[in-house]
């Protein structure tokens, strides 16, 4: 048993499938099948019953699964450590984030942080909060940025910066703030569920006293940019990160419209998984942005 072998059985454990492992890893099916005989040979146990096309997990492989990752845990750290006495520590980094820090706010400070650590890439994973959490519990990522909070006592929530949400129209709404009353005469678009923003979204409105019911609600879409571009259009309004629409507001395309009495804000969150260690690399990166947190 090695670990590469261990690294095998982990993503065939994670994907339930054979093909999904191959792929994960740069395997071919073949490969990955001998590797998960030889450990089943070596531990004289079945790991997976393979019933059809599905194969499902034995008591034996749930716990090889639990200390698999251990012991690769330990190995990464050992590295790690010996990686601190590198000049320019090297590596891969895996971001899973919401769409207004992946899109509007991590790449310009990615770029400042690769002035300091030339040989560190990183990978920016775009989805929804709720993703990037279940990512994050999945051991799928070990860090991630969010601007809405989902309750687990397994994730660990770091202030990272405040947002503001402003009602984003087309230019043919005047005023720069509008009522309550006034807000549901429009038609309303909203983001996708799971969104941060439509989660920030819904709660700001039910705490002025707007039920999602009593919205004109035209659509739904799957990204601030598809939202932007229907507003554009005169579809309706929605409400948006003011980052997500600045260079808009900026050339007249779009208008910022507050609600009168009412502040939007929220805050973004970078998100840990409390029962994993980071990985030097990634200590770098997590101290790096906190110390942008004070100043952003």
């Amino acid at each position: 048993m090695d670990l590469h072998q261990l690294k095998v059985f982990i993503s065939v454990y994670k994907n339930r499938n054979f093909s999904k492992a191959a792929k994960e890893i740069f395997l071919t099916q073949p490969t990955i099948s001998e590797h998960i005989k030889t450990l089943e040979e070596e531990l004289k146990c079945t790991l997976f019953d393979r019933i059809g096309k599905k194969i499902i997990p034995t008591k034996e492989a749930d716990i090889l699964y639990e200390e698999s990752l251990d012991l690769i845990n330990k190995f990464e750290n050992l590295k790690d450590t010996i990686q601190t006495i590198r000049e320019l520590p090297s590596g891969n980094i895996l971001i899973g984030t919401s769409s207004i820090p992946g899109t509007y706010i991590l790449p310009s400070l990615i770029t400042e942080f690769k002035n300091s650590y030339p040989e560190i890439y990183i990978q920016i994973d775009i989805s929804d909060s709720e993703r990037v959490i279940n990512n994050l519990l999945s051991n799928n990522i070990f860090i991630g940025l969010v601007g809405t909070k989902i309750n687990s006592s397994m994730i660990k929530y770091t202030p990272f910066m405040w947002d503001e949400l402003v009602i984003a129209s087309p230019n043919f709404i005047k005023k720069s703030t509008i009522t309550p009353v006034e807000l549901i005469k429009y038609p309303f678009i909203m983001r996708e569920s799971g969104s941060g923003t439509r989660k920030e979204t819904e709660k700001i409105l039910k705490e002025i006293g707007i039920e999602r019911g009593k919205l004109k609600i035209v659509c739904t879409l799957g990204s601030t940019d598809a939202v932007k571009q229907a507003i554009k259009n005169g579809l309706g309004l929605s409400i948006l990160s003011i980052h997500s629409i600045r260079d808009e507001i900026e050339c007249g395309k779009l208008k910022a419209i507050r609600i009168k009495g009412h502040e939007m804000k929220r805050m973004f969150y970078i998100v840990t998984n409390t029962k994993r260690t980071l990985p030097y690399i990634y200590k770098l990166f997590y101290e790096f942005l906190k110390k942008k947190a004070l100043i952003l």
